[in-house]
């Protein structure tokens, strides 16, 4: 029997569902030029509103509400976020997608020390796991959620993770604790008055009662659980208990009750655009039709619930998720290191004080002599650092002059050109007798193609001369170029902070060029269809992540480095004393990484 569970936010907005705000209202506060606070909680609550009812609205609204928020380094709400898309991405069967936005959100929540917002992300990330059948790591979560609600003292949370973490010991075979975590899960919702924790904890019941091929029990008790559901006008609840009523009367062998259940059940899912419960329910109804002698319909059922088995689920989803869990593991350890070894050093001071101080004195005489040696060879280094900077940014000028030279001749010599072309054909257009159609579409096929010429020059005109950085900052000028490339080809999502105030000119200009030239070689190159670009401006200077999802290369093949591209890109970044670091593989896309101190 096919388990289901939810959290313990769907539980509270099921209940609330019947004082849901008003969609419209929300979307219309969003959009407004209101305080960004107002606008932020009216996106939360506008996701929050399509909770269980559509997911691809979550999605959708989540991920414009997440770019509010990371313009406003509001890690709170990029948190609450995320842990939204995370569920609706696992009920569409995204599974990795969910993996990625729940351990995000983690990670945000542990930072802040949220522990009330980061139980329900531990029990989602456990119930995760638990699909994908690694019930080490699931019940690892749920002992996590558990120790915060014990530590909150939250009832509530305490029963949710009591009937969650019972299915783990159903799926290692251990029924007696299965069903002892369900009673007492029950007892704990009976005792609050939380009559859907209840439902859940008699479906949980029920399903260890079909594994125990106890049909009538089972039955019963599902019967309870569809009363309560009912009651609260709980459609998604009531899509799950129809199937699990599906599944014990297809064992009890009363073949049409089965088909009835499980066919509302689908009707419900299909609305909920819900496809696990469907390939659960089409692979029950394949059941029901063999049994039944009907082999050409258990066919048909079969085929429909691996079509949509193999949209949900693949070998490297799994891949991903464990990658994925392995990152913010090994994150987690380092910083624990990190910890013992800083507690270890404060113990230490004294010790390397004195040490230090003594080390000193010895070696005071001898600095003295090294110092002035030093002196003049800093001096004849820096003298041709020097001549080294002022020849770079020689070069450097000169090619920015020569790109706006040509800028301007395509722009005020071969676009005015094409203009004029296109002005003599248009008025040649008007004039023309046409002896049939094919001349004027000839006619206007050329006009076209002139005209999207006279575009082309123009683009190409403004991307060499980036006119933008004259008017506004590295930021802006960066949001105005990516805004000009076509979204069809390559969608780029653009996160900067810190660089509202102007930076050296140069500076600007090679940060420009070498963000120029990562679009240039994913669209290029790398045949990338999305491209992330994130700048940050801190203490320590300008720190960049420019990932795409194309085809990837061999970093250690030295004959990738010897094109223009990725040469131009070091050798910009070396000008100003930074840093580039490029991760990639074949077929994994690429990261490039850089670091410019000011």
């Amino acid at each position: 029997m096919q388990r289901f569970s939810l959290f313990i936010s769907f539980l509270i907005l099921s209940l609330c569902s019947m004082a849901q705000p008003d969609t419209d209202s929300l979307r219309r506060v969003m959009q407004s030029n209101r305080p960004y606070e107002q606008q932020i909680n009216a996106a939360i609550q506008l996701v929050e509103s399509y909770h269980l009812k559509n997911f691809d609205s979550t999605i959708i609204v989540g991920d414009k509400a997440l770019q509010m928020a990371r313009k406003k380094a509001d890690s709170s709400s990029v948190a609450k976020l995320k842990h939204q898309i995370g569920v609706a991405s696992y009920f569409s069967g995204k599974y990795d997608v969910a993996a990625k936005n729940f351990i995000e959100s983690i990670s945000i929540f542990e930072k802040n020390d949220d522990k009330k917002k980061l139980a329900p992300v531990y029990n989602d990330l456990a119930k995760l796991y638990r699909k994908t059948k690694d019930l080490d790591k699931a019940l690892s979560n749920y002992n996590k959620a558990d120790a915060i609600y014990r530590q909150l003292n939250d009832t509530a949370g305490i029963a949710m993770i009591l009937n969650e973490s019972g299915v783990v010991f159903e799926y290692r075979n251990d029924y007696k604790e299965a069903i002892n975590r369900y009673t007492s899960s029950m007892k704990l919702a009976e005792k609050a008055g939380d009559s859907l924790s209840v439902s859940y904890s008699l479906s949980n019941i029920a399903g260890v009662y079909v594994i125990e091929k106890k049909y009538d029990l089972a039955i019963e008790n599902l019967l309870r659980a569809l009363n309560i559901r009912q009651l609260l006008k709980d459609s998604f609840a009531i899509a799950l208990t129809y199937s699990d009523l599906g599944v014990a009367m297809n064992g009890k062998g009363d073949y049409s009750k089965a088909i009835e259940y499980l066919t509302l059940s689908n009707k419900m899912a299909e609305k909920l655009k819900y496809p696990e419960l469907q390939s659960n329910n089409y692979n029950e109804l394949s059941s029901v039709a063999q049994k039944q002698g009907d082999f050409q319909k258990a066919f048909e059922y079969f085929n429909k619930r691996s079509a949509l088995r193999d949209s949900l689920f693949t070998l490297e989803k799994t891949k991903e998720i464990q990658k994925l869990n392995s990152q913010y593991e090994s994150a987690r350890k380092e910083q624990q290191i990190q910890e013992q070894k800083n507690r270890l050093r404060m113990q230490n001071y004294l010790f390397i004080g004195i040490a230090g101080l003594i080390l000193l004195l010895a070696l005071l005489a001898h600095s003295q002599y090294k110092r002035y040696k030093l002196k003049k060879e800093s001096q004849l280094q820096a003298e041709l650092m020097k001549q080294q900077e002022e020849a770079a940014r020689a070069i450097l000028e000169a090619e920015e002059k020569e790109r706006q030279r040509i800028a301007k001749d395509l722009h005020d010599g071969v676009g005015q050109m094409m203009s004029a072309a296109k002005m003599n054909l248009s008025a040649f257009e008007s004039e023309m007798k046409y002896t049939n159609e094919e001349q004027k579409k000839a006619l206007e096929k050329v006009i076209q193609l002139v005209d999207e010429s006279c575009r082309e020059v123009r683009t190409v005109s403004h991307i060499m001369m980036p006119n933008a950085l004259l008017k506004n900052n590295l930021a802006t000028a960066i949001q105005e170029f990516v805004n000009k490339l076509s979204s069809k080809t390559l969608q780029v999502d653009v996160y900067t902070e810190g660089l509202e105030e102007r930076l050296d000119s140069n500076v600007e200009t090679v940060l420009y060029r070498v963000v120029q030239e990562c679009v240039h070689n994913a669209l290029k190159h790398a045949g990338a269809t999305t491209l992330d670009i994130s700048l940050i401006r801190d203490k320590d200077g300008i720190s960049g992540t420019i990932e795409d999802n194309g085809k990837g290369f061999d970093p250690n093949d030295k004959e990738n480095f010897e094109g223009i591209g990725l040469r131009n890109i070091i050798t910009r970044i070396e000008y100003l004393k930074g840093t580039v670091d490029f991760d990639s593989a074949p077929g994994r896309g690429t990261v490039i990484g850089i670091h410019v101190p000011l």
